[in-house]
């Protein structure tokens, strides 16, 4: 990492401590059916960031995961409909529809090995693995998940 400050970081840091302590007072949910509150957890394992994020009910095809720099950003979205009825045309007893969408987006204290980076989702967790490197940040890199 290099030495260097950088104040926009630093700054998209705290918007995004600010806007995680609001979506939490919310109880994580926002306008719009958005779901920003998944919980996630970061671990540092020395040679490695693990990203753990719980998405319950998500396919994995439902779930985008993309690396730029030193922001890990996780997307979730998906729809579901329901129809009942008697089987008179033109009458519904019950149809219900839902979309549903998380994000979340997570700053690394270091840069990561984007070539190495890996996705699993397994039981409604997404873990995320990050080697950790000293290269320079790159563009946006899509994570594959198995």
């Amino acid at each position: 990492m290099t030495g260097r400050r950088k104040p926009f970081e630093d700054l998209e840091q705290m918007i995004e401590r600010m806007s995680r302590q609001f979506e939490e007072s919310m109880g994580g949910i926002e306008m719009g059916g958005e779901r920003s509150g998944a919980s996630i957890d970061v671990a540092d394992h020395g040679e490695e960031f693990v990203v753990t994020a719980d998405l319950p009910g998500f396919r994995k095809e439902d779930i985008d995961v993309t690396l730029r720099g030193e922001r890990l950003q996780i997307r979730a979205e998906r729809e579901e409909s329901s129809e009942e009825g008697d089987g008179d045309e033109g009458r519904y007893i019950r149809k219900e529809r839902r979309h549903e969408s998380v994000s979340r987006s997570v700053m690394l204290p270091e840069e990561v090995d984007e070539e190495a980076v890996s996705g699993q989702y397994r039981n409604g967790v997404l873990t995320v693995t990050l080697p950790k490197t000293s290269a320079g940040e790159g563009d946006s890199h899509r994570i594959d998940i198995d």
